[in-house]
């Protein structure tokens, strides 16, 4: 069926929040996770090769990890979504007229007049009674509906690519200059990712890149400041 819009050549960038959020998030976390490891271990062991082998082991768990994370959090999410849905589907079949009025009620909540809302529950009923609910009462549609394989390969595999930014920054630094190497492209990583998301979400450009800047920062801050508080290397 197709849709008419009221501006065709500028698309509704709500539907990409899904693999947005999964991108996002594995891509942040690549960066600052193996970033803080491999500083961690170079402060510990400045050789180069127990930082390559501590940053490759720590891209490969945590994308891992991170696959299997979203893959089980959004599987929930899901599962949940399609319960709600079964008990909305038995609802219709036992419970018709009170659905029906819930349905109107809804749509006088959001500013149609009572007649009005009884036709317009009344006709979305007969074209498609649970769609109607679905969307209206559950708040779910098709488009933001969980996909649990599609978040966690995209956050495996933005985990993967963020990871191997700091992880060849260590690799191609001079001997003696990893720390200071791998965190001035750290930096410059998360300000760029910041500036990809809200490009890819239309959103604004420097705001989105401060946020994740800051709060990259402030949690390689606070894994520094664990290990330099227990005196050890993390």
């Amino acid at each position: 069926m197709h849709h008419i819009s009221a501006h065709p050549g500028e698309p509704h960038y709500i539907t990409r929040s899904g693999w947005l959020r999964a991108a996002v998030l594995g891509a942040n976390d690549g960066v600052v996770s193996v970033s803080s490891l491999i500083v961690g271990v170079a402060a510990a062991d400045p050789s180069p090769n127990a930082v390559i082998i501590a940053g490759i082991a720590g891209l490969t768990a945590g994308a891992m990890s991170m696959a299997a994370g979203e893959y089980v959090s959004v599987s929930s999410q899901s599962d949940t979504e399609r319960a709600d849905i079964a008990r909305e589907a038995d609802a219709l079949e036992k419970f018709p007229e009170a659905e029906l009025a819930e349905l109107a009620s809804i749509y006088r909540e959001k500013g149609l007049c009572e007649e009005t809302a009884l036709v317009v529950a009344k006709e979305l009923t007969e074209h498609d009674a649970l769609g109607a609910h679905v969307r209206d009462e559950l708040g779910l549609s098709e488009v933001h509906a969980a996909n649990p394989l599609q978040a966690a390969f995209t956050s495996g595999v933005t985990f993967s690519v963020a990871a191997a930014i700091p992880l060849l920054a260590a690799f191609l630094a001079p001997a003696g200059s990893i720390i200071p190497v791998v965190l001035v492209v750290t930096v410059i990583a998360l300000a760029a990712l910041g500036a990809f998301g809200a490009k890819a979400g239309a959103a604004p450009v420097l705001r989105a890149t401060i946020r994740v800047v800051v709060w990259g920062v402030f949690a390689m801050a606070v894994t520094a400041g664990v290990g330099w508080l227990f005196g050890v290397s993390v």
